[in-house]
């Protein structure tokens, strides 16, 4: 038996801005049938890196009266791949995956844009954790323009909402925006409801959940 022993850097160094970024997901789960009722989408979206693309060499054998299905063992590697899915946190589904070689800051966006399509005229809400790739440059533009805002961006590094990993954020959490994310404490990524669908692989990546070619 073992059990997370590391507390989140935000309820050491920040405990107030930790209790309320806790309170603000919490308020997102509970409010969340409310929203769908009313047609938002509201879905705990992650990535999970590492995973096996496997080829079997040999073709299954279907059931038939007698005997059981019969599944050869040997197989041909392809590489990892990386999966990013959105769980739907009212439904429980899971919606609009993405399977991709790699985790960029393009890739991401190509993938909350691929969501948003099933839906393009309905309220998302995103909740994700703080990696970088989650508070990019890219994911402001697509949400300014998804969004229809004109407004000067600002030029990363240097000025306006472009300016840091802070002024993004802060656009990007923006509740009068019809696609805004909602983010997990550092550390506390355990408070993503995505994590309770996908596998757990972090003890041991080799007996993860396995992507097959047919």
């Amino acid at each position: 038996m073992s059990r997370y022993w590391l507390t989140s850097k935000d309820k050491l160094e920040a405990p107030e801005q930790y209790q309320a970024a806790v309170e603000t997901l919490c308020d997102t789960y509970m409010t969340a049938p409310k929203l769908a009722a009313e047609g938002a989408h509201i879905v705990s979206t992650d990535e999970k890196s590492g995973m096996q693309a496997l080829e079997r060499i040999h073709e299954s054998k279907p059931p038939r009266p007698g005997f059981v299905e019969r599944i050869e063992f040997e197989y041909i590697r392809h590489g990892t791949l990386c999966l990013t899915a959105n769980f739907d946190v009212v439904t429980g589904q899971v919606i609009a995956p993405t399977v991709a070689p790699t985790r960029t800051e393009l890739d991401f966006v190509a993938h909350v844009e691929q969501t948003v399509a099933t839906d393009p005229n309905a309220p998302w809400i995103f909740i994700v954790d703080q990696l970088c790739t989650h508070v990019s440059e890219s994911l402001v533009r697509f949400v300014a323009g998804h969004c229809g805002i004109r407004d000067d961006l600002g030029r990363k590094g240097r000025s306006g909402i472009l300016n840091s990993k802070h002024t993004r954020r802060a656009f990007l959490e923006d509740v009068a925006h019809r696609v805004r994310f909602v983010y997990t404490p550092r550390h506390a990524s355990w408070l993503n409801q995505i994590e309770i669908w996908f596998p757990d692989s972090r003890a041991s990546p080799p007996q993860a959940c396995k992507l097959r070619f047919p």
